[in-house]
């Protein structure tokens, strides 16, 4: 079969989220921060493509298997049942889980919490892992100055909520893993991010700032826990007149509406789709709202405007589509574009990026009455039927960015199942056809 792919180094390849071969491959459209610091060419091939099924495991099998080997540090999070959890059980960190136990030995102690959350799926969490919780130097710093909690967000989305709320509000942004340092109270004192290990490129990296807020608790710990304090009383006050708000003003949501679509069409990226810049996302509540907001401005006598915003919207999801975003192999999209043209991506899959894309383009079809966006629905829709049910009926939650490069590796690397290299394409007799 013929399929026109977005090309670069390397080409995307099909892989199976479980450990099965997959026999009835889907059917495809016709072409194809923190406080110190956060952070094509067309062508056709025709080539036979086999499986690589040992790319992908599951992360609760990994965890199974590991289970078996020996390991020089094993931790409470042993005992766990999250999957995230369970891939930091044997990190030289003394990891707690959220709960009374890691809250009481940190007023013992007197010292600091050093919170990290995250979850299975998520890269930066991994090389976070890598870089400093593997590092038997910064597991000392951790457990001699702090005690360490991890939580899995998918688990206490509570707890995640509350301190992404912290940072996003004092730093600007947020993201994952979130790392925060605590008062034995609770209450945030500093935060951010993603670490990296070592300072570099100007930033203070992670073991400088456990100095930091080692420093800062024994010298200023007033402060710190003023200043913490302080930004939680101004969160809840303003979460709390939000949440306890009265009727909204007459004529507030239509107003709204066009606000949102006037900052959102200033946004828009005319030469490659999307709104905003690289990193990219897909975005597909504001592709939603500028299709409400048109159908709004059509029923409202203003055809012209109206056809501006689904233009738009139509233009940002072909090149959506046709983009390296698009996993033209194996179906779905990947969570972000690294780039502003959406040909490198991040290599993750998350189900909610694939619930909200499948009923955007649906929407669009039942306007455009174009049949490409009904197959690229169907095209996101067969790749959750087929790569994110578990054998009991389960929903997976996500798909990771990172698998082994090859058979028995222990290390993996974002991206490794979905690409070849240069010497498997020029090398390899299967792509002699190319």
């Amino acid at each position: 079969m013929i399929r026109r792919l977005p090309l670069s180094a390397t080409f995307h390849r099909f892989v199976s989220r479980r450990t099965k071969l997959i026999s009835s491959p889907p059917k495809y459209p016709y072409y194809s921060q923190g406080y110190f610091s956060s952070l094509s060419l067309p062508f056709s091939v025709n080539c036979p493509r086999s499986i690589h099924a040992f790319k992908v495991l599951a992360m609760a099998e990994q965890t199974q298997m590991s289970s078996s080997h020996s390991h020089k540090h094993t931790n409470r999070l042993a005992a766990e049942h999250s999957p995230y959890l369970l891939q930091h059980a044997h990190n030289p960190v003394d990891w707690y889980p959220w709960g009374e136990e890691a809250f009481a030995e940190a007023r013992k102690r007197d010292v600091p919490i050093f919170l990290s959350i995250g979850y299975s799926t998520c890269h930066w969490c991994h090389v976070m892992e890598v870089e400093s919780f593997e590092d038997e130097g910064v597991a000392k710093l951790l457990n001699d100055w702090f005690v360490s909690i991890k939580v899995d967000r998918e688990e206490r989305p509570d707890v995640d909520k509350v301190y992404m709320t912290y940072v996003q509000a004092l730093y600007g942004g947020g993201g994952w893993p979130l790392s925060v340092f605590l008062s034995p109270d609770l209450k945030p004192l500093m935060g951010g991010t993603y670490f990296p290990p070592e300072d570099k490129y100007g930033r203070p990296g992670f073991k400088t700032i456990l100095r930091k807020v080692r420093k800062a608790w024994e010298n200023e710990r007033d402060m710190l826990v003023k200043s913490g304090a302080f930004a939680i009383e101004k969160l809840s006050e303003a979460l709390s007149a939000s949440a306890n708000a009265n009727k909204l003003p007459d004529g507030l949501p239509e107003n709204a509406l066009r606000l949102c679509s006037e900052q959102l069409s200033q946004s828009f990226d005319s030469k490659y789709g999307g709104f905003g810049s690289a990193p990219k996302f897909p975005r597909p509540v504001e592709i939603q709202l500028m299709l409400y907001w048109s159908k709004k401005l059509e029923q409202n006598g203003n055809p012209s405007k109206a056809n501006e915003g689904l233009q738009m919207v139509f233009f940002s999801l072909q090149c959506m589509a046709k983009g390296g975003i698009h996993d033209h192999i194996g179906g779905g999209f990947h969570r972000y574009s690294v780039d502003e043209c959406w040909h490198v991506p991040h290599f993750e899959k998350m189900l909610y990026d694939q619930g909200q894309l499948a009923n955007v383009y649906l929407d669009v079809f039942s306007i455009a009455k174009d049949i490409f966006y009904a197959f690229v629905a169907r095209d996101i829709l067969d790749y959750l039927r087929r790569d994110m049910i578990g054998p009991e009926g389960e929903i997976f939650s996500a798909e990771d960015a990172d698998s082994a490069e090859s058979e028995g590796a222990t290390r993996k690397k974002e991206g490794a199942f979905y690409v070849w290299t240069n010497k498997e394409v020029f090398f390899n007799p299967k792509f002699s056809d190319i």
